[in-house]
């Protein structure tokens, strides 16, 4: 009896020892990812880096992660018009992470995630002058342009769409996807031309998956008082670092 006592206490120890290194491990592992991150991203604040799974240590012998999860509080995004806005609170998982033999990077089989685009945000992606508001409905968005017309300055707010289209359907012609803001419908007031005058700030296209992992597009969006929250998805990601 006493001896499986001892044995009891021994397997406890022990496995309390490997538990105790497996966490270490994959905190350390964690740790550098970020740390990885933010030195290829130039100082990218906020990154945080989970490995989901235990135990880690067996994953990483057999160069394979069932999952790793992103989480980025702010990435600053220029888009291809050359504007600068930003993606919050960025959050991508992706799942079967073949590593590399060398540990220097991997393959996921899939991704999914999340971001939101602030109204701040996408004002700073659009034209100076033009600002937008939540639109009171899922997909609605407020835009107010102020613009010169005729002389005069001229302010207006109309109520817009907010949908996501193939970039290649845009004007800009390149892959990806592109957020499109298109009003539903501009008060004319019988000026004429000021409908063209007021689309021509407030109709626009952003393309905003530039600088995301490769193979990660926006998949889908809508829209509430916070902001656009925007879908992410992809397979078959290269990952680097």
């Amino acid at each position: 009896m006493r001896v499986l006592r001892v044995v009891l206490v021994v397997g406890v120890l022990l496995g309390g020892l490997f538990v105790g290194l497996d966490r270490w491990a994959a905190g350390y592992a964690e740790n550098r990812m970020a740390e990885r991150i933010q030195a290829h991203e130039g100082g990218l604040p906020g990154v945080r880096v989970d490995i989901q799974g235990f135990p880690f240590l067996t994953q990483a012998l057999a160069h394979d992660l069932d999952e790793v999860d992103l989480k980025v509080s702010d990435l600053g995004v220029t888009t291809p018009e050359g504007g600068r806005t930003s993606l919050s609170d960025l959050r991508i998982a992706f799942h079967g992470v073949k590593l590399n033999g060398d540990y220097s990077g991997g393959t996921a089989k899939t991704a999914e995630g999340s971001a939101l685009l602030t109204y701040h945000a996408l004002s700073q992606a659009a034209q100076p002058g033009v600002t937008l508001a939540y639109g009171g409905a899922p997909g609605k968005v407020k835009v107010t342009a102020t613009f010169d017309f005729l002389g005069r300055k001229v302010t207006r707010s109309v109520v817009s769409t907010v949908s996501l289209l193939d970039a290649k359907d845009a004007k800009d012609g390149k892959g990806g996807k592109t957020v499109r803001v298109r009003a539903d419908e501009v008060p004319g007031e019988g000026l004429p031309g000021i409908e063209a005058a007021v689309r021509k700030f407030t109709d626009f296209d952003r393309q905003l998956d530039s600088r995301l992992t490769s193979g990660i597009q926006l998949t889908a969006l809508t829209s509430d008082e916070a902001g656009i929250h925007l879908t992410l998805g992809g397979t078959n990601l290269a990952l680097a670092g």
